[in-house]
């Protein structure tokens, strides 16, 4: 198994607002890829952290494996939500992925 960890700040010029739309909107849209992607087993998108937190959008996704989580990647499903809901919101973006 292959854990995969996304850590997005959103970008400085959206107001708050629109900042709770753009969570809204990735949430739903990557959640919503559960149970459509081979090999991806689970995945959470957690929009609610504390005000010590200096990222607004942390993914957590479970893979079956390595292969799984790379043709994740180039899913087109995968890339619809990236490239409709996440990539022109976000400025940073951190990853780390592990097998567990």
């Amino acid at each position: 198994m292959v854990k995969h960890i996304i850590l997005w700040k959103l970008k400085d010029e959206l107001s708050g607002e629109e900042k709770e739309q753009v969570k809204a909107g990735i949430k739903e849209g990557l959640e919503g890829l559960a149970g459509q992607i081979p090999g991806l087993v689970d995945i959470t998108v957690l929009t609610e952290c504390l005000p010590s937190s200096n990222v607004d959008v942390m993914l957590d996704s479970t893979f079956e494996n390595e292969d799984s989580l790379k043709a994740y990647a180039v899913h087109p499903k995968h890339v619809a939500v990236a490239d409709s809901k996440v990539r022109p919101y976000t400025a940073i973006r951190s990853c780390m992925d592990y097998e567990i």
